[in-house]
């Protein structure tokens, strides 16, 4: 392999395959083909991956209709989920008669459309192909639709001389001179019957019905007779006879099975149906559609001729077949009944049997032949390739022009030895088949240099169809597919794919260099108009003007888009380089279409060749010419033709063409089925056209009649052929993922189709929303949709309108039975993200590349934006699918949309969580629940829409990663929308948020007023105010008007929409108002619902505004200095604060003065007004902070109810708010931060800065329960928690200090100004999610989990014990003690805690009530245990004896003399195991005496012990010898020894022992995970992900939980601290990872359930749960779970007050050397120190009984 710049690095290109079946020889070779752009190699009519199942139906339409219908209906559906499940691909059943009028059935035109998709089947279907239905019936001969004029006349002469009445062959034929040679025609129905195009009634439908039966049977009955007549006579041939005397089942037969490969064969089955005995009821009526009869003047008979040509196929030709290869036949007899022949129940009984069999074949032959291909799964480039491929054969195929153009491209591609290599430009406008020449030069580039250099030469063909793909289009990932592609067929590993667009252009350059004569390269890029103008792609800096001699690049543009051709003519000067297709001649054009023609057996006649070279002096563009032979092939010689018939433009002949087909399928089919497929993003399958057109209703109204409304309810295959084929050429297919796609040919026809059928509005979203519909899968997997219609056909039905899915379900009653009456199966596939082919692995799977490109596309053309948000963005499943195929940035950029169009700030949360998390999750998929989970976690309170993408992380999760975190103490990262406005704050006068949540309008000192979007940083409307200072502006609520105060004592009021100037009235002010020596100007101003509101400084009167009409109305007078005004929310009074503290009240209607309040606080002037309108209350805030409480119910006499003094830190009033339920008012001061609350009056909280700190403003939550405050000369945001006072974080604005916070109510925003002119924007919501962490501040030093697992007790080196609500992971008591904790022990319940501290105290708890029941003084404890039954603690000492006590009683029961380290009960209790030294001692719990030991010789230590779980008299300890000894406690022996390696234990950090004691786990702190089997002394490595910090294992013994360090050269995301990992014994494989992004501190497991908590440095907890595999007990144990619960946003659960519980300060027992004192008023019974010998522990039998 040659390696390219060792600088660039990245991943293999070219991934393993997911499945385990190796690729077969045949697609390697296509692969290669593919790759080095062999086209001729690849097969004919698919490229590798456009692959299907289609497999045709051959039956007699009348006698297999019920087994055909039960076939659509229950197999078909089946069949489809099996192979887009296992496969990833379509299954097709193509049956033409089925929702065909029976009239039709014999129809030319439906035989000759059978034939075509009969051979279509055979050649592309990649799995079974053919399926013959074969009973009784052999068919009626056919009625032929084209007879040769020699054959037609033999024909007639024959009947003539038989007697033979043939005026209706006559009448009915038509000779046409077009056909080569001349033939005879059918003519059309409708040109014979009388009013057969306006037969809606269905009596004259029924009319034209028997009158076209008779004439086809007579028809029949002449050409049979004649036939069989000039057979007779050797006139005609039998194999020309045949073809007028077999049925339409031998000649599909025939064709299907007859010279077939048996390796063909082997796709293909027949099921003969044999009745018995089925002659002697040919009399019965019914009969008759099974067999063929004859009906003479007296009885009814079989038709023998019939039966033996039926039996010769049958019984002849088919078993002739099977003994020559491995056709699979299954022939069946089946028996009448005796009265009623063959009945519907005998029949069912077949048909029962039959669609299990067809189901059991047609999987066993698609398993056998259809091989699961996952390269497009995991190869984006080659899809890439193969699609540009398909598109190159599909062009190729309509290349007919002989050109010189083509002949200078071959020329220019032959390599040269010397001269300049340059470029080819190929240029040319609209239809001039640019596309079409650079395709064929594609397509035979490959053979033209390999027979110019020799067979030896092995050329690479790349090209690419520019816009066609989304990869194509920009210009970064375009060159990134053509290096790929050049670096893989010339073996150059490329380790890294630059970024940036000029080293992609550099490694371009680079590996040009790599071709060869032996290997010549060939780029043909074509339209490179189609650029998008991202990175000046169309300035075409990009493209080597310069290449190597053996390189060739061909590129092809409009001439007047963009100015690229003269940018090319500036890069590239030789005008050789160039080639312009131009015009043809008209001789050559008449020339091409006679062979066109002549290809068809058709042909002009003399006159209207005239009328085809009038149209071809006006236009000769190839695809003006092509239109011409679309409708001279349809001519017919009798038919008039003049100047009119033939269009002058190609828009004109594209219109005539679809006008031509609208009048032949339909114009309401036409109008729907081209409209979908031109609105789709990327084409439509023929499938999805069919599913589509089926959900539509308008369609099936216009095409269906009422006896045709069945289950299922879809439209006939052959609508979607007839339309295909009408199309052929216009209507072309594109292979996109293993899917064939129908797309337009070129834009002209695209642009067309769109202004014919997409015009129309409201249709269009109609549209879009029923795609929608179907990607989502709302009418899949049965379930129903209404169908109604308006047409006369339906008129009796009476059907309403059906709405949308969600009306149909609220249905109710006699509606829903009504609407289930009309309501009928459209058989529309499931349509999940992925197709799983094994449960068991979920990273084997299809995707489903149509729903990802097309759902998201339709969602927000049609406004669905809720199915957008849940049923896309929020949806697990399509994130993970998204980031497993590579396409992380376009699931960005869709999360990106949806948010543009909703608005919603819990997307545009999700963005910035993804984009921090990217690395990671591309790197290791399986990851991503767990990083969605810890980050959803936290904010999911305050962002409630993200519950529902958490709780999809629940369902779906587990499936990759087993690690699901139940709670979160991540903290929240979080950066703010960011504008600047100006170079310093000191310029900005005034900033307004706005409702909508991006956009704000900022005052600035110069007079503008601008509208900013803040997120796009754009500017959208600005105002000038004639250069007035402002001094302020206000909006209305509504936001309609938008008001400006300015110096010149004016307010400008302006439509807020428009911009403009609606008025300026003046402010004027008392005459006595006024600053000595200097002017007023105004002081404040404010606005209600429909006035303004404004006073001058030092004035005492108010002005007010009528807004609508911009007229001044009153005065307000009042008696002090007025310094603010508030309205009432209903805006009808104004209440007008002023100095001495006085506020009046008026009525804002009349004017006149109700009221007048004043504060006994009257030494200051009011600062705020508050209107509490819920509960009638109007409180005064003074500038000092004091306050008085109005009741404004009698708004005429307000009654004082508080006054409330707050004067005592002698700062001025910053800021106030009133929180949003009107429960709190906080009032921020320059020194302290004050939280009243209104039910009490009474202050809640307050908070003082320190003293060289000042505060700037502050707000409260949403919910009240944090504040959010910033710091003078600070640049940071700080979150305080109202009810601990803690301080939960502290976001840093790089902009520079906060001057100034602003508060948006609308969507809870918060704006704040930096000193540098800087405006940021946060969100509230996300700030305080930040807040709904607990953490104690300090590192947790360990912890304890209480035996029902509901709560958690931590300890971190502080003198308080935290208990922890492991359902909501909030702290809700503390135990605080004199000294530092030391130990804590919980008992199996958990009601109790024992706890020691540094003071030499013990302390028993009630852990619900936080009571500290007893305290015990006098010896320093080294370790606490209590026993298993919970009636004794032991209290380990290292300097004096230890103590087994009872803890009902505080009592002894023993001392242990000897010291103990790292003590364990066993389960019996009775042992307490240790070691001391080199000894392992059992101590008895009765008498304190060593009862077992065992000691090492001298020098060995024991390192670390376990008891063993199921084997309580067991021990396993490790010895500094590295040896493990497993010892009986009881018999005091060893069981077993095992010697481990040497220097194994040199770094030993911890000891695992498995339940059963077969495994012992141990860890050294490296990255081994070493596994001893105890019994055999095998030792087994499992490397682990980093360097091991701490293991647990799992109470059942078949997990591993363990925390590492991540390697500091690894590339990964910042802020990842090390890794939690859940490994499963069994196999050694790691079944979930989860990032930790802080350092833990503490690691444990639970017993019960396998749940894992992690202290961290700061003093916070995480909790997770391991589910492996995804089973019930995952859903009950998340949805239990307290942080998945569904709660409303409006009634938020509240945080529970945490308690803090203090201890006794005197001690109840004190204990000295050998016994214990307790103090008088000690809570226990002094007198239980008498109790007998039950007091000490009981044995194991005891406990037992």
């Amino acid at each position: 392999m040659k390696r390219m710049n060792s600088r660039w690095k990245s991943p293999p290109m070219w991934p393993s395959a997911v499945g385990s079946r190796q690729p077969c020889p045949r697609e390697s070779a296509l692969r290669r083909a593919a790759i080095s752009g062999n086209v001729l190699a690849l097969p004919p009519f698919h490229v590798p991956t456009g692959r299907s199942v289609r497999v045709f139906i051959c039956a007699n339409p009348d006698d297999t209709e019920a087994e055909r219908n039960a076939l659509k209906e229950h197999v078909y559906p089946k069949l489809r989920d099996f192979c887009r499940e296992n496969y990833g691909i379509e299954f097709q059943l193509v049956d033409l008669y089925w929702g065909i009028d029976p009239e039709e059935w014999d129809s030319p035109e439906l035989q000759r459309l059978r034939m075509k998709l009969l051979e279509e089947c055979l050649k592309t279907s990649t799995g079974p192909c053919f399926v013959g239905l074969i009973g009784e019936k052999y068919g009626s001969i056919r009625v032929p639709g084209e007879v040769e004029s020699a054959e037609f006349e033999m024909i007639l002469d024959a009947a003539l001389e038989a007697g033979l009445d043939t005026r209706i062959l006559e009448e009915w034929y038509c000779r046409d001179e077009n056909s080569v040679p001349p033939a005879y025609y059918l003519k059309p129905k409708a040109e014979m019957l009388k009013n057969y195009q306006n037969s809606s009634s269905s009596v004259a439908k029924s009319k034209n019905d028997k009158a076209w039966r008779a004439v086809s049977e007579e028809i029949k009955r002449i050409f049979r007779t004649s036939v069989l007549q000039l057979q007779e006579k050797g006139t005609m041939k039998s194999s020309q006879a045949n073809k007028f005397l077999c049925s339409a089942l031998e000649d599909e037969l025939d064709f299907a099975l007859g010279k077939q490969t048996p390796a063909f064969l082997k796709k293909c089955v027949c099921y003969i149906r044999k009745i018995s005995n089925f002659d002697r009821f040919a009399k019965l009526p019914e009969m008759t559609r099974y067999m063929d009869i004859v009906v003479s003047t007296d009885h009814v008979m079989r038709n023998q001729e019939a039966y033996e040509r039926l039996l010769k196929v049958r019984d002849e030709f088919i078993p002739l077949i099977v003994a020559a290869s491995n056709l699979r036949v299954y022939s069946s007899v089946t028996h009448c009944d005796m009265k009623l022949g063959y009945s519907q129940e005998v029949e069912s009984h077949y048909v029962e049997g039959l669609c299990k069999q067809f189901y059991e074949d047609m999987v066993d032959i698609i398993q056998a032949t259809v091989q699961q291909n996952f390269d497009t799964e995991t190869d984006p480039l080659y899809d890439e390739i193969i699609q540009h491929l398909s598109l190159c054969k599909t062009f190729s195929s309509f290349y007919v022009y002989k050109s010189e153009a083509l002949d200078l491209i071959q020329e220019y591609l032959y390599p040269s030895k010397g001269g300049r290599i340059t470029p080819l430009v190929v240029y040319g406008g609209p239809c001039t088949g640019k596309t079409l020449l650079l395709a064929e030069a594609a397509k035979q580039a490959y053979s033209w240099l390999q027979k110019e250099m020799g067979p030896e030469t092995d050329p690479v063909v790349i090209v690419r169809f520019i816009g066609s793909t989304d990869i194509s289009t920009d210009l970064l990932t375009l060159l990134q597919s053509i290096c790929e592609q050049i670096a893989i067929n010339y073996q150059c590993l490329i380790h890294f794919l630059p970024n940036k667009i000029q080293e992609m252009r550099e490694l371009l350059v680079n590996l040009l260099g790599e071709s060869s004569f032996h290997r010549p390269l060939v780029i043909i890029l074509d339209a490179i108009e189609q650029l998008s103008g991202v990175d000046e792609a169309r300035k075409l800096w990009w493209l080597p003007a310069h290449l190597p001699c053996t390189v060739r690049i061909v590129v092809s543009t409009l001439p007047n888009k963009h100015g690229i051709l003269q940018k090319l003519r500036c890069l590239i000067h030789d005008e050789d380089s160039y080639v312009e297709i131009l015009q043809r001649d008209r001789k050559a054009c008449s020339q091409t279409l006679k062979q066109q023609l002549l290809s068809l057996k058709r042909k002009v006649t003399s006159g209207q060749q005239i009328y085809v070279n009038e149209a071809m002096a006006k236009c000769t563009l190839p695809m003006f010419v092509n239109l011409i032979y679309r409708e001279v092939v349809h001519w017919r010689s009798h038919k008039d033709v003049d100047d009119k018939s033939l269009c002058s433009t190609v828009h004109e002949s594209i219109e005539q063409l679809f006008y031509s087909i609208e009048n032949k399928l339909g114009s309401r089919f036409i109008f729907q089925a081209l409209g979908y497929i031109t609105m789709a993003r990327a084409g439509l399958t023929e499938l999805e056209l069919e599913d589509i057109l089926s959900l539509d209703n308008s369609v099936l109204g216009d095409i269906m009649v009422s006896s045709n409304l069945k289950n299922p309810l879809r439209i006939s295959y052959d609508f979607i052929a007839r339309l295909k084929e009408e199309l052929e050429g216009y209507l072309v297919e594109r292979q996109v993922h293993n899917v064939t796609l129908m797309v337009w040919a070129n834009r002209h026809l695209h642009l067309i189709a769109q202004k014919l059928y997409l015009s129309n509005e409201e249709d269009v979203h109609q549209m879009h929303s029923l795609l929608a519909e179907y990607f989502l899968g709302a009418w899949a997997g049965g379930r129903k949709k209404i169908f109604h219609c308006d047409n006369n056909h339906f008129a009796s039905l009476n059907i309403s309108q059906h709405q949308n899915s969600h009306h149909q379900q609220s249905l109710h009653g006699h509606d829903k039975t009504s609407a289930d009456k009309h309501s009928y199966d459209r058989q529309t596939p499931e349509q999940p993200w992925v197709f799983q082919c094994n449960l068991l692995e979920p990273d084997i799977f299809f995707v489903n590349h149509r729903k990802m490109t097309e759902l998201t596309y339709h969602l927000t053309r049609s406004g669905r934006t809720d199915d957008l948000m849940y049923g896309v963005i929020m949806n697990f499943s399509w994130l993970y699918t998204m980031i497993k195929i590579g396409q992380f940035d376009k699931a960005l950029s869709d999360i990106d949309l949806a948010y543009s169009c909703t608005q919603e700030k819990e997307l545009k949360f999700l963005a910035t969580m993804l984009r921090s998390i990217k690395l990671k999750v591309t790197k290791n998929p399986a990851s991503l629940s767990a990083e969605l989970q810890q980050r959803l976690l936290p904010v999911v309170t305050s962002l409630p829409k993200l519950r529902h993408l958490l709780l999809e992380c629940d369902k779906d999760g587990p499936k990759y990663c087993s690690i699901v975190p139940l709670h979160s103490s991540m903290d929240v990262t979080y950066s703010p929308e960011r504008l600047p406005l100006c170079l310093s704050y000191m310029q900005i006068v005034d900033i307004l948020p706005t409702l909508a949540p991006n956009i704000v309008i900022v005052a600035l000192e110069d007079g503008s007023v601008s509208t900013w979007d803040v997120e796009s940083r754009l500017l959208l409307r600005q105002i000038d105010t004639a250069r007035s200072v402002v001094l302020g502006i206000r909006l209305t609520t509504d936001e309609k008007y938008l008001v400006v105060a300015t110096t010149k004592n004016t307010l400008l009021i302006y439509d807020n929409h428009k911009s403009c100037l609606l008025s300026e009235v003046d402010v004027k002010g008392s005459k006595h108002c006024g600053i000595t020596g200097g002017v007023a100007f105004i002081n404040g101003f404010t606005l209600s619902s429909h006035h303004a509101l404004a006073w001058l400084e030092a004035s005492k009167d108010v002005n007010v505004i009528d807004l609508l009409c911009s007229w001044p109305l009153h005065q307000f007078h009042c008696w002090y200095e007025v310094t603010c005004v508030q309205c009432s929310p209903d805006g009808m009074y104004a209440f007008c604060g002023q100095y001495l503290n006085t506020t009046t009240i008026f009525h804002l209607g009349s004017g006149d003065k109700l009221a007048t309040m004043t504060s006994e606080f009257s030494g200051g002037f009011v600062k705020s007004i508050l209107i509490l309108d819920m509960i009638h209350q109007m409180v005064m805030i003074d500038n000092e902070g004091s306050l008085s409480v109005w009741n404004t119910k009698d708004i005429t006499n307000p009654k004082l109810m508080e006054d409330y003094d707050c004067r005592g830190d002698e700062s001025e009033v910053v800021s106030i708010e009133l929180s949003e339920d009107q429960r709190s008012i906080l009032i921020c001061k320059a020194r302290s931060i004050e939280v009243l609350d209104t039910k009490i009056w009474k202050m809640a909280e307050k908070f003082k800065a320190k003293r060289s700190e000042k505060f700037v403003a502050a707000v409260l939550s949403n919910n009240s329960q944090s504040i959010i405050a910033s710091m003078e000369n600070t640049s940071s945001i700080f979150v305080w928690r109202r009810d601990s006072g803690q301080c939960m974080a502290s976001l840093i604005e790089i902009s520079g200090a906060i001057v100034k916070l602003i508060k948006s109510t609308h969507h809870n925003l918060l704006l704040s100004v930096a000193s540098s002119g800087v405006l940021s924007v946060w969100d509230i919501d996300i700030i305080t999610a930040m807040s709904n962490i607990d953490k104690t501040g300090k590192p947790i030093q360990s912890l304890q989990l209480s035996g029902r697992e509901d709560f958690v007790y931590t300890m971190d080196g502080s003198e308080v014990i935290h208990k922890w609500n492991y359902s909501t992971g909030f702290i809700e008591m503390v135990f605080k003690h004199e000294g530092l904790v030391e130990n804590c022990v919980l008992t199996t319940s958990g009601d109790l805690m024992v706890t020691s501290d540094d003071k030499n105290s013990q302390y028993i708890w009630h852990t619900t009530t936080g009571e500290n029941i007893l305290r015990i003084n006098g010896q320093r404890i080294s370790q606490l245990l209590v026993t298993h039954n919970d009636q004794f603690v032991v209290s380990l000492c290292e300097q004096n004896a230890s103590r087994v006590w009872r803890l009902a009683t505080g009592h002894k029961v023993c001392n242990i003399l000897v010291t103990l380290q790292h003590a364990l009960i066993t389960t019996a209790n009775t042992f307490l195991v240790g070691t001391n030294k080199n000894k392992l001692l059992a101590v008895s719990l009765w008498s304190g005496s060593v009862s077992k030991k065992f000691i090492c010789d001298d020098g060995i230590t024991i390192i670390n012990f376990k008891l063993i779980p199921d084997s309580p008299d067991y021990v396993v300890f490790i010895t500094s010898t590295e040896t493990v000894f497993i010892w009986s406690v009881a018999d005091e022996s060893v069981c077993r020894r095992v010697q481990l390696p040497s220097n194994f234990l040199k770094n030993l950090e911890d000891f695992e022992i498995s339940p059963n004691g077969k495994l012992g786990i141990v860890s050294k702190g490296d990255k081994n995970i070493n596994i001893l089997d105890l019994h055999s002394g095998k030792l087994r490595l499992v490397h682990a992900a980093g360097i091991i910090w701490r293991q647990n294992l799992s109470g059942d013994g078949r997990y591993l939980v363990y925390i590492c360090f991540r390697n500091c050269d690894e590339d990964d995301d910042a802020g990842v601290v090390s890794s939690l990992i859940v490994m499963r014994l069994a196999d050694g494989k790691s079944i979930g990872t989860c990032s930790l992004y802080k350092t833990p501190t503490y690691l444990c497991l639970s017993q019960r359930a396998l749940n894992i908590i992690v202290g961290f440095e700061d003093g916070s907890i995480g909790t997770y749960t391991v589910v492996d595999r995804v089973d019930a007990a995952l859903k009950i144990k998340i949805a239990t779970s307290n942080s998945r619960q569904i709660i409303n946003n409006a009634s938020q659960k509240v945080r529970p007050k945490c308690s803090t519980n203090a201890f006794k300060t005197i001690a109840d027992c004190v204990w000295r050397e050998s016994t214990e004192v307790f103090s008088r008023d000690s809570p226990i019974n002094v007198s239980d120190s008498g109790e007998p010998e039950t007091t000490t522990p009981t044995k194991i039998t005891e406990l037992l009984q």
